[in-house]
């Protein structure tokens, strides 16, 4: 099994939880490199403000990515 990064693979920040566990939500549920909330938003063309929210309704809908 690999390993898991705490940095964002794309700018280098150091990740939140909530972080890994959106793009493992939005790009791959087996992700073991990941995109902090910033560059996942670039990468949508959203806002930051949109992705919390969107954490903020999966972890209410029970997704036990977000716990």
């Amino acid at each position: 099994m690999s390993e898991q990064s705490d940095t964002c693979m794309s700018c280098g920040r150091a990740l939140e939880r909530d972080e890994r566990a959106l793009y493992r939500k939005l790009f791959n549920r087996g992700a073991d490199r990941f995109l902090c909330l910033r560059c996942q938003a670039a990468h949508f063309q959203v806002s930051e403000a949109l992705l919390r929210e969107k954490i903020e309704e999966f972890r209410e809908y029970g997704c036990t990515l977000f716990r």
